[in-house]
């Protein structure tokens, strides 16, 4: 499941570093400004769950390892799209699970 923010507002909506503003764009080079961010959220009861499920890594093959976030760009020379994305990693899921079940505990 994804959860959508618009302009700025998604740059820090990210497994790891903020997205920048702008970009270069992948068609003509020029400048590319944040469109939206689209970040995967966990939902346990959707399947699959995470981008990373629709498909297995294969030998010498390249997909997502763990959930998401997208960043996408659109340029004020070309209107070309461009996305940046990155995941988290697999000790940061960890680390969030055992955060949300401390929280649980306390409740």
């Amino acid at each position: 499941m994804f959860e959508v923010y618009l302009g700025v507002e998604g740059l820090d909506k990210t497994w790891q570093s903020e997205f920048p503003e702008t970009t270069k764009c992948v068609y003509c080079g020029k400048e590319a400004r944040i469109g939206f961010v689209a970040a995967e959220v966990p939902n346990k009861w959707a399947k699959p769950e995470f981008v990373c499920q629709l498909h297995k890594n294969k030998p010498h093959s390249m997909w997502l390892h763990d959930c998401c976030a997208v960043a996408v760009y659109f340029c004020e020379e070309c209107l070309g799209a461009t996305a940046l994305y990155n995941q988290a990693s697999k000790l940061e899921k960890r680390r969030n699970n055992d955060r949300k079940k401390r929280e649980n505990k306390s409740r």
